[in-house]
């Protein structure tokens, strides 16, 4: 069985190089010249644990990269599906361009496979009609995040949305090459919804942190010792409250219900609205440890952390970029930024070294909790801080 993976992102990329690996004959396929370029010269496009190894496997089994779709038996579709900010539906232009590639180049029986996470009925509504050939679709949703990638495609469960049993249990085998969590078989609209649903989950319970630790704050309450007590009941597991919510998935997947599904999704709104507002939040709290120190020159703030997460080069819909965003929507000049795992140029202000940064600022916030600070707190110390990450050993740190 020969495949092609479409798109060499941050999910396109593990996934050819992991089937690679498990002895699958595969072609990874994207229109980037220069990621390409990097790959075949051997470089990683991004940083993430275990992927130069996991590469360096896929390499003694002769993966290929290439510009150009060819010939294959299952093409997987990895490419990305924005939403519009304003209807707050998504946007599928990107899914559909690729299927219309692949359809061009597909043999007759080709199984054609999307991993991109879209709401359910996407596929019925904008895939099916673009099909004139003898081509299986399925859905197989990513499930994997930033981080912890290699280890999530071996070992976490995967869903296979097939309305033909026998193509689901082809492409069952294929992911199973390299899986070893349980792989279901369902129908695809059923695949499309629970991929949305188990994002949407996860950001309501992180909306509902969010919201206590705004009510703590008003009512003059420790929200981090409420949880922690609250957590010792055996059926309570609250999380801890951040500055927002970021990445490709828990941040944008649950607007593809509130824009289908307006009048019904108004729980999901809520928690949405409550997570996109913590940002605003977190630069009123900031103003506010300003004055109660004496400082007011915003320049000599600092944000630490630039990702999404913790310990990764993402920065995809990261609160940093959202704070930033609502520091210059109230006039304020640009503060300074530092992030040891971005490398690039994405703000104003930025410092590629921690001691430049340090220097720089009197006032600093804690947007991500990188294993550096966490290991070396006292890196801080002399600086009045807005610890968002509730990351402890900081001296005199504010929280939230």
């Amino acid at each position: 069985m020969k495949v092609c993976v479409v798109g060499l992102g941050y999910i396109g990329l593990p996934t050819t190089l992991m089937l690679a690996a498990h002895g699958v004959d595969v072609t990874g396929m994207d229109k980037n010249i220069k990621i390409v370029d990097s790959l075949c010269r051997g470089v990683v496009t991004f940083e993430e644990k275990g992927l130069d190894e996991l590469f360096q496997s896929a390499v003694k089994q002769k993966v290929a990269f290439t510009d150009t779709l060819g010939n294959a038996d299952v093409y997987i579709v990895a490419v990305s599906t924005p939403y519009d900010p304003v209807s707050k539906k998504v946007d599928a232009q990107y899914v559909i361009a690729a299927v219309k590639d692949v359809l061009a180049v597909c043999p007759e029986g080709a199984v054609l496979v999307i991993e991109s996470t879209i709401p359910p009925g996407t596929i019925e509504r904008s895939i099916v009609p673009l099909i004139r050939k003898n081509v299986h679709l399925v859905h197989a949703p990513e499930r994997i995040i930033p981080g912890n990638m290699v280890y999530e495609l071996e070992h976490n469960s995967r869903t296979i949305g097939a309305d033909d049993r026998n193509v689901g249990e082809t492409v069952k085998a294929l992911y199973a090459s390299f899986c070893s969590g349980e792989i279901v078989i369902t129908d695809i609209k059923t695949a499309e919804m629970s991929k949305v649903v188990e994002n949407t989950y996860r950001d309501i319970n992180i909306a509902f942190a969010n919201e206590l630790v705004k009510i703590c704050r008003d009512g003059g309450m420790d929200v981090y010792e409420i949880i922690r007590i609250a957590n010792l009941h055996p059926r309570v597991n609250i999380l801890t409250p951040g500055p927002g919510v970021g990445g490709h998935c828990i941040s944008v997947d649950p607007w593809f219900l509130v824009g289908d599904y307006p009048m019904e999704a108004k729980l999901i709104r809520a928690a949405r609205e409550i997570n996109d507002s913590m940002p605003r939040f977190v630069l009123g709290r900031v103003l506010e440890i300003m004055k109660e120190n004496g400082l007011s020159d915003f320049s000599r703030v600092g944000l630490y952390g630039l990702t999404y997460k913790e310990n990764v080069d993402d920065t995809r819909e990261s609160p940093t970029l959202q704070l930033l965003k609502e520091i210059k929507a109230s006039g304020l000049v640009a503060p300074q930024v530092y992030d040891p795992f971005v490398k690039t140029t994405i703000a104003d202000n930025q410092h590629q070294t921690l001691q430049e940064f340090l220097d720089a600022c009197d006032c600093i916030v804690v947007m991500v909790g990188h294993q550096q600070l966490r290991e070396n707190p006292a890196m801080l110390d002399g600086k009045v801080v807005l610890d968002t990450r509730h990351i402890g050993g900081i001296t005199n740190a504010q929280r939230m």
